[in-house]
């Protein structure tokens, strides 16, 4: 009887020892997951980070190809006074064929009173020749 209970004690010992490593294990298990957990956040975050810096290279390099602003700005003002320049030019050609419209216009009115003056002459001259011509035929009585 004092073996056996030398052995349950042994057995109790034993089951007492399992479960504190059994216990340790879950607790190491449970660790491992918490540890997995946080190193997926620091994947996610690491990949976010990269992301970030992609796009941040890509735009970096967008942005070096295209001039500063001082120079951008220096070649609005250029535009600008270029645009200006052309405006005075487009102001004086539009002024100059306005004058040209009224010269035309006036010339084309001289051709035209021009025309009727020697239409007018034109019809003078046949009624005087037509007046000749009947004096001739007809010679009118002279009175004595």
């Amino acid at each position: 009887m004092g073996k056996s209970l030398l052995v349950y004690d042994m057995n109790l010992r034993e089951m007492e020892s399992y479960e504190k490593i059994y216990k340790e294990i879950e607790g190491s298990i449970a660790g491992a997951h918490e540890k997995i957990t946080e190193c997926k956040k620091q994947i996610l975050q690491a990949k976010r980070i990269r992301k970030d810096s992609q796009e941040y290279d890509a735009l970096a390099k967008v942005i070096l190809c295209r001039p500063d602003r001082r120079e951008t700005l220096k070649e609005l003002q250029a535009l600008g006074k270029e645009l200006e320049h052309l405006s005075h030019i487009k102001g004086s050609i539009e002024d100059k064929l306005q004058l040209r419209r009224k010269q035309f216009h006036v010339l084309l009115s001289t051709i035209h009173e021009l025309q009727q003056t020697l239409e007018n002459d034109e019809k003078l001259s046949e009624v005087e020749e037509a007046q000749e011509t009947s004096m001739e035929t007809n010679p009118k009585p002279q009175t004595n």
